[in-house]
C-alpha cells in the first residue's frame, strides 16, 4: 500500500485500522480550513480580530474584541447547513440527536451572547472555502457598524 493514499492515512503504523473514536478524534474543531481561509480573508480587508477566545463561556471561532461582534465558522455537517447537510446511514439513534443538540447548542449560545451585548454572525464553512466576498463584506459591514455605534466613529 502506498503511503500517500488515503486509505494509508486511515491505519496506524502497525497496519490494523483505526478505531471509529480515533478517527473521530482526528476531526479538526479548531483552525480549520474554513476559519484559516475566511480569516485570512479578513485579514486582507483590514480587519484584526482575535481567534478561539472564549467569551461568557462560549469557545468563539473569530472575535471582534472593539466591535463586539463574535462570528462562528459552522461546518455543514456538524451544524445542519440547509443545503449540504448530510445525515448518518448507520448509528441514527445516536447522530440525530447529537447533531440535533449542536444546533440547539447553537441557539443557546448566541442568544447568550445577544444578551451580553455582542453582535453574533454565523457563517457556514460553505461560503469561507473560499470565502464568499459577500460573507467577508458581510462580516466587515457589521464590524464597522458596531464600532459606530460603540464608539461614535465615522
Amino acid at each position: 500500500m502506498k503511503k500517500n493514499t488515503p486509505l494509508a492515512k486511515r491505519r496506524k503504523t502497525n497496519g490494523k485500522p483505526l478505531t471509529r473514536s480515533e478517527i473521530m478524534s482526528r476531526v479538526k474543531s479548531k483552525d480549520t480550513g474554513a476559519e484559516r481561509s475566511l480569516r485570512s480573508a479578513l485579514h486582507a480587508e483590514g480587519l484584526r480580530f482575535r481567534v478561539h477566545r472564549r467569551i461568557e463561556g462560549v469557545a468563539v471561532d473569530i472575535v471582534f474584541v472593539r466591535a463586539c461582534v463574535a462570528v462562528f465558522v459552522d461546518g455543514c455537517f456538524w451544524h445542519g447547513c440547509p443545503k449540504h447537510a448530510t445525515y448518518p446511514k448507520s448509528n441514527m439513534d445516536y447522530w440525530l440527536p447529537k447533531l440535533a443538540e449542536n444546533r440547539d447548542r447553537d441557539r443557546r449560545q448566541s442568544s447568550k451572547l445577544r444578551r451580553a451585548g455582542w453582535r453574533v454572525m454565523r457563517v457556514w464553512e460553505h461560503d469561507c472555502l473560499p470565502p464568499a466576498r459577500r460573507t467577508v463584506k458581510r462580516i466587515a459591514d457589521a464590524v464597522n457598524k458596531q464600532l459606530e455605534t460603540l464608539h461614535g466613529r465615522t
